[in-house]
Parts: C-alpha cells; structure tokens; sequence
C-alpha cells in the first residue's frame, strides 16, 4: 500500500508541475506550480531538487504563529516568481528538517540547481524573499 500512496503522490506532483503547460511546451522548462507543493519525505524533495532549477523550501509547523503569518506571503511568491514553493510540515517530517539542519520555525531554504543556496529564520517579508529568488534565476 506504502508503495502505491507514493505512486499517487509522485503523479500528483506530475499532474501540478505541467498544470498549465500547452502541447507545445513539451521540450522547454516546465512552468513553476502557482500553488506550494506539499513535500512528506526526502524522496519527494530530492525529486522536485531534481526537475527545477529554483525551489524555496518553506519548513513550517501548522502551531507556529510566524509561520501562520508567512503563509500568504509564501503563496504569492509561489504564484508570482519563477520559484517553486515546496512547504515540509516539520512535524509531519521530523528527519528530513533534521537533515536540512532546521532547528526552528519558519526557516527558509532556498535551493538552486539542486544544493541549498540561501537560508532566512523567522519572517519574512516579501520584497526580501523576492531578492534572494531574484539573484538565484
């Protein structure tokens, strides 16, 4: 069962990282999502590190009121930036935080072509995450 809740995962992932691509598009760079994709393990985050060239990883806890108030700044970067958005409930994956050495939330990991590039703690406010994308694209 473990191994077809993966196949599902994997293919939603698919399904929102071509959401809105044409036919024609096949061969260029798929378009970031506009929404943050939900990340539950390393396999999926290596996966995402894998296909795109930028990905802010958001590392939230659903009882954090800074991360609470980060929220809708992360969506917008999502929706407005080149930038894909992977949010990783700490919670929920307590050893893949721990191997990005999170130690407290909301932190920031800014990954390009794979390696993390930029690490922000605490809130953000938007023009700042918008600069540190900005200098990675």
């Amino acid at each position: 069962m473990t191994d077809d809740i993966e196949e599902i995962r994997r293919r939603k992932l698919e399904d929102l990282q071509n959401k809105g691509r044409t036919a024609g598009d096949e061969a260029s760079e798929p378009q970031s999502p506009s929404e943050p994709v939900p990340v539950t393990g390393t396999g999926e985050l290596s996966e995402l590190l894998a296909e795109r060239d930028v990905v802010l990883a958001d590392f939230y806890a659903d009882w954090c009121g800074p991360c609470q108030m980060l929220e809708p700044v992360v969506d917008t970067i999502a929706a407005e930036t080149d930038a894909t958005v992977a949010k990783i409930d700490v919670d929920a994956n307590q050893q893949l935080a721990a191997e990005h050495g999170v130690r407290g939330v909301p932190t920031l990991v800014l990954f390009a072509d794979g390696q993390p590039a930029e690490r922000l703690v605490g809130m953000q406010d938007e023009a700042r995450l918008r600069s540190v994308i900005a200098k990675h694209l």
